[in-house]
């Protein structure tokens, strides 16, 4: 589930509790969290509604003006059941903390390893892990296209890759492209060093 930044600043102040969309099933569930730029979102309730229950004191805790806005800006999305989705801040992202890590001890080190190992043994592409690494500490902010070009990936493929690096923090997304994070820097600094 995507949210536009507007509506990320105002779920975090507290200003919108609520979003609206058109899916042919929920895509999200009740008491789940969401990884967003704004850290933590937690969904507290989803619920099948008609057009006609939401009102524009709904409308405006979804962060829009009335009803009419919050109906036209659904309606590319206009197949499917109707879903009221009540949202609220949870936390920082516990990813940012952990990416900024810039030492790692013998165990972490090792852990690591063993998960990015278990990814490559268990992927029908093949080892990938490493390759995508080091396409992005090389070319860092160059986009998905481009780090699929680079190392021989299909790009939606490598996109839900390097969101699996991102939640070990070993990389960073930006708005454009990635980098690798002081945590990757220090796992590829050691990796080279074993190699050696």
């Amino acid at each position: 589930m995507l949210f536009k930044e507007v509506h990320l600043k105002g779920i975090k102040s507290g200003d919108i509790t609520l979003a609206f969309r058109n899916w042919k099933k929920a895509t999200v569930n009740s008491d789940s969290l969401l990884h967003t730029s704004i850290g933590l979102v937690k969904i507290h309730n989803v619920e099948a509604v008609n057009e006609n229950d939401i009102t524009d004191k709904d409308a405006l805790n979804a962060g829009f003006t009335d009803k009419k806005e919050l109906m036209k800006s659904l309606k590319d999305y206009n197949t499917g059941t109707l879903f009221k989705i009540t949202v609220g801040y949870h936390s920082e992202d516990p990813r940012i903390e952990l990416r900024e890590q810039a030492e790692l001890s013998e165990q972490q080190f090792a852990d690591l390893t063993k998960k990015l190992d278990r990814m490559d043994q268990f992927s029908k592409q093949g080892a990938w892990t490493k390759s995508v690494l080091a396409a992005i500490k090389e070319n860092p902010h160059l986009h998905a296209a481009g780090i699929a070009t680079l190392t021989g990936s299909e790009k939606d493929l490598l996109k839900l890759n390097i969101r699996k690096l991102k939640n070990l923090g070993l990389t960073i997304s930006h708005q454009v492209g990635y980098e690798i994070s002081p945590l990757g820097n220090e796992y590829l600094k050691r990796l080279g060093n074993q190699i050696e």
